[in-house]
């Protein structure tokens, strides 16, 4: 089975991520998607992370209804900070029949070479890319394992989400309504 990893900090999840993953998971020859909900990501800023197991709910929730869209736990099961190499590992370890492809944003493309053993992963793994605003072509874009894909341009931000909810404005159609329900029944991002 071929399996693509979406990775992020899902704070919170939002239609742009659930664009991709259904982009992923049914334009491109990937069997399934799994939103592997990261507790913090080492290249970026803490303060800001609302509790993970709060994102990884709002996950559920937003995929529930998807039959090739999974919510991944695994990096809550690992030591922090979670790097994408230890956690591909962990993963072909588990399953060594499934073939694991990464699934990133152009921005993350491009800072790539930051990445704990980026090497190793462009050695051993596929990865697709999605468009993101302001990002053009990185050097990496023409690298054997990398794949450009098609999907639409999302402009949604997380940042914009949380911003928007502590200003009391409407996220209404950024957000599923059930992610939205969950968000007001804790005061998140107030």
């Amino acid at each position: 089975m071929k399996i693509g990893l979406f990775f992020g900090s899902f704070n919170p999840i939002h239609t742009g991520h659930l664009i991709i993953a259904n982009y992923m998971a049914n334009h491109t020859e990937l069997d399934k998607v799994w939103l592997v909900v990261s507790p913090h990501n080492p290249l970026k800023e803490k303060k800001d992370l609302i509790q993970v197991y709060d994102r990884l709910e709002m996950a559920k929730l937003a995929t529930e209804e998807a039959d090739n869209i999974i919510v991944s736990d695994i990096e809550l099961k690992l030591p922090q900070p979670s790097y994408t190499i230890d956690t591909l590992t962990h993963l072909k370890a588990l399953y060594p029949d499934h073939d694991f492809v990464l699934i990133m944003g152009a921005d993350n493309l491009k800072s790539l070479k930051k990445w704990k053993n980026y090497e190793i992963i462009l050695r051993d793994y596929s990865i697709y890319v999605y468009p993101r605003p302001g990002y053009d072509e990185a050097e990496l874009a023409s690298h054997p394992s990398v794949t450009v894909t098609n999907t639409p341009l999302m402009e949604i931000s997380s940042t914009f989400i949380r911003r928007a909810i502590s200003n009391d404005k409407s996220v209404r159609y950024f957000l599923p309504d059930k992610v939205i329900e969950f968000i007001d029944s804790k005061g998140l991002y107030k």
